[in-house]
């Protein structure tokens, strides 16, 4: 890694992706203090929960701020007597205004995982999976205004793996982000780096994924199919219905052959669901209120299961 001199950060960030960007940050920087979004009600009991980014900020000693928004006065005040000379933002989750973009000489450096323009937005790591992409990445921006609008400063590209979810592409992402922010900061510093500004022709935005877009429809193909059970995992969950009950599909595969919309189909070596293209061979499987199953296992539990068309709501 390039060494360079130490210099103040302020730290932004929230979700998981975040946490290996801030690690990176500890030996050659000065984190002033971490911001992350506020506790949120979490689990069945809905008790109060840190987020990921703070677990590891306190773990580390570091000071962590959890305004519910930065556009006030007092809090504009504070980020200014603290004196970053960078900002690095990872996943933080809240509206940065321009006020706080103007306070630190080197601006605020965000670390976003695709290769903009293309996915900007909240959930750019499982649009590049729904979207058949072949290939993602990490790109280092300087914040404006906009929504991941600002000039590019680095990036860096990945391939995605057949097998991988969006939980297994995200974690490799945060890597190769820490990695190419710890190579970018010293070179930005330095003045060896001329932003670039974003093609705005080429831009393709990615949304918040909501709860019940993991209902499975059975008139896509399977190869759709498939990519939404990969992209929605950890969240929100592929699932469809039998006999009333949830039924999670947590890992798939795509089978040749056709079959009608949602009729399960087992023929002795595989079980899946047929689509208008291809077959969603079924591998995982998780009953509401069970544990996952391998499907050879929850088929030999649930008699009747062959030949039903999904989803069954009982």
């Amino acid at each position: 890694m390039i060494q360079f001199s130490p210099v103040k950060i302020i730290f932004m960030g929230s979700p998981e992706f975040a946490v290996s960007i801030l690690r990176s940050l500890i030996s050659n920087l000065k984190i002033v203090a971490v911001y992350t979004q506020p506790d949120r009600p979490s689990g069945r009991g809905l008790a109060s929960a840190a987020s990921p980014v703070k677990r590891q900020a306190l773990a580390l000693g570091l000071e962590v701020l959890q305004p519910q928004s930065l556009k006030s006065a007092e809090e504009i005040a504070h980020i200014q007597e603290l004196r970053p000379d960078a900002i690095v933002v990872a996943a933080y989750g809240l509206l940065i205004p321009r006020a706080v973009l103007d306070i630190p000489p080197l601006g605020c450096l965000n670390v976003h995982p695709s290769l903009l323009p293309r996915h900007r937005g909240a959930s750019p790591v499982a649009t590049a999976i729904l979207s058949g992409d072949i290939t993602t990445g990490v790109s280092i921006m300087l914040l404006d205004e906009g929504w991941d609008t600002g000039p590019i400063l680095t990036q860096v590209s990945l391939p995605i793996l057949a097998a991988d979810t969006t939980g297994s592409l995200t974690a490799r992402l945060a890597e190769l982000g820490a990695q190419l922010l710890g190579n970018t900061l010293p070179r930005w510093q330095a003045g060896e780096i001329k932003p670039q500004t974003q093609d705005q022709t080429r831009a393709t935005y990615s949304h918040s994924l909501r709860k019940e877009e993991g209902e499975l429809d059975w008139t896509l193909s399977a190869p759709d199919l498939e990519r939404r059970v990969r992209a929605f995992q950890p969240w929100p969950g592929c699932y469809t219905r039998w006999r009333g009950k949830i039924l999670k599909v947590l890992q798939a595969e795509v089978l040749a052959g056709k079959g009608e919309p949602g009729k399960v189909i087992d023929n002795g070596e595989v079980v899946g669901v047929g689509t208008w293209s291809g077959i969603l061979g079924l591998r995982v499987v998780q009953l509401e209120g069970k544990r996952a199953l391998d499907i050879r296992d929850f088929v030999r539990g649930q008699p009747g299961f062959k030949g039903t068309i999904l989803p069954d709501i009982g």
